[in-house]
This record gives C-alpha cells, structure tokens and sequence, in this order.
C-alpha cells in the first residue's frame, strides 16, 4: 500500500482545516455574523468548536476553543503519520 500517498492527504487536510480555523477566527472580528463568507466557514469550523467550548470557558473576552482546536488537529495527524512511518 502507498502510505506517502496516505500521509501527504492526512498532512494536506490537517494544514488546510487549520486554516480555516485560522480564516474563521480572524474574520469573525471583521464580518457581521451573517455575512456569507463567514456562515460558510463557521458551518465547517463550528461543530469541533462547539464541543470544546462546552468544556473550556471562555477567558473574559478571549475564546480559546480555536488554538485548542488546532493543537488537537496538529496533534491527531501527527499521531496518524508516525502510526503509519511505524
């Protein structure tokens, strides 16, 4: 089996997820919240953040449940390719 081909999709989609949490984070201080470009990404974005938002508080005004989401996303795939370079 072709795991390169394997690990370059599981690094591809993580770097790709992880700037859209990037994307979304930053216009959501810019865009109204009905703007259409931001629904889209919070369509995407929102339901791994809404999970760790329940858990995670916010911070007086800073929302942390985005940096928690891409460490979580870096660390899964990282876990994914070193299981498979095994």
């Amino acid at each position: 089996m072709n795991f390169e081909l394997l690990i370059g999709f599981i690094k591809l989609v993580s770097q790709i997820f992880i700037w859209i949490v990037i994307a979304s984070s930053l216009l959501s201080f810019f865009l109204p919240p009905y703007h259409p470009v931001r629904e889209a990404l919070d369509r995407i974005v929102d339901p791994f953040l809404n999970p760790i938002r329940r858990v995670v508080p916010m911070a007086g005004m800073f929302d942390f449940s985005p940096l928690i989401l891409i460490i979580a996303v870096d660390l899964i795939s990282r876990v994914l390719i070193a299981i498979l370079t095994f």
